[in-house]
This record gives structure tokens, sequence and C-alpha cells, in this order.
């Protein structure tokens, strides 16, 4: 049995970290429905994708990291190692005997030695950057981390835009609209909603402007 796992949202401010898992017999029939990496579909893609995935694989699993739970590992690990983490989580309750896993690490072999050394059997360990465009068994399991990843931060939207009557954004850094928002936040509240990944550089330099400015009313 094959398992190939990826990840959705390593990058954002806002946020929960997705981490999804899918098993195989083989990866015919995924090629068949057409899963492939998340990020060559567009949303509606995705979304078409993602029951049929679950329909034709023989298991999945999918974990969701909240910002809190985030920042409260980033005091003990980095990121690659949180990833590996979570990574191991989700093989070791599928149990496969191939995994195929997308790298975060720059060395993908180390990334995927970390894995192993986390779980309590030692399947066969392919760790490849880019693996959900190379694998398609990588690709579906990147379709369910991006669409659960989605749909949670619709439901954070939902919540948080009609207390501050501007839109969220897509919850990354570099999104002007999200920057936008957490500052116009920042003002109005005086701290950030509980999605926020405090541990970021850009939610602490957010945080210590607004002190400062806040300073200088006195």
């Amino acid at each position: 049995m094959i398992c190939g796992v990826d990840e959705a949202g390593r990058g954002p401010v806002i946020g929960p970290l997705v981490v999804a898992g899918v098993c195989a017999d083989t990866d015919a029939e995924l090629v068949k429905i057409g899963a492939c990496d998340s990020k060559q579909l567009t949303p509606h893609q995705r979304e078409t994708l993602k029951e049929p995935i679950k329909a034709v694989v023989r298991g999945y699993e999918i974990i969701v990291l909240p910002a809190a739970d985030i920042d409260d590992l980033r005091r003990a690990m980095t990121m690659n190692e949180l990833e590996v983490f979570v990574f191991s989580k989700v093989i070791e309750k599928l149990h496969p005997e191939v995994c195929y896993v997308d790298a975060a690490d720059v060395n993908e072999v180390r990334f995927g030695r970390d894995i192993l050394a986390r779980l309590t059997y030692q399947p066969t360990m392919i760790s490849k950057h880019k693996a959900d465009d190379l694998y398609p068994v990588v690709g579906a399991a990147s379709i369910l981390a991006k669409t659960t990843r989605d749909e949670h931060i619709r439901q954070i939207a939902k919540e948080l835009e009609q207390q501050l009557g501007m839109p969220l954004g897509s919850g990354y850094p570099a999104d002007p609209i999200t920057m936008r928002f957490l500052r116009a936040w920042l003002v109005k509240y005086g701290d950030f909603p509980p999605y926020v990944r405090r541990s970021w550089e850009t939610a602490q330099q957010l945080m210590n402007l607004h002190k400062t400015k806040s300073l200088d009313k006195f």
C-alpha cells in the first residue's frame, strides 16, 4: 500500500496548517480521476475532485493545526520540525508500506529521514521537493489539504469580516488585503483575533508598530 502526504498553509499569518495523507493500492484510480498537484487546479476543480478522491482511496487522514497550536509548537521547534511531527502522525495513522512526501526541508533526504525517526515502524520513504507534481498520490493529498484549509479560511472570514466590515483576504503576509485587515483589526480591537499566528514575524512587526503608535498618543 502506498501513501502520499502533503500540507497546505505553511506560510500564512492567518489560519491553520493542514496536513493530509491518502492511501491506495496503486495510483491508477487517482490518475484516472485527474488527481494532481492542487496548485495546477482552480478552486472549483479542487472542490470537484475532493469527494472522488475520498471515494477511490483505501483511506485518508487529515490533521488541522490551528494558529494557537502552531504558536505553541514553535516555542520548541522550527517550522520544518513541526511539519515532520505532523507528517509522522498522519503516516503512523495510515501505516502504509511506501510513503511519498512533499519535502518541506531544503534537504529532501533529511526531511524523510527525520519523519522515519519519529515512526514506530520503518516504511519505504520517498521524500522529494514538488512531490505533489511528481506523484499522483501526493497530488491527491495536496487537494484534500488545500480544500480543507480553504474551508477553514472561509469560516474564519465569515466570522471576522462581519466584525470589521472588511475582506480578510487569503491570510498570506504578501496579500495587501490581509495586511490591511490586520492593521485595521489592531486599531479597532487592540489585539489579534485567535486565528492569527502570533509567532510569525509579520504579526510581531504589526503588533510592535501598533504599540508604538499607541504610546505616541500619550
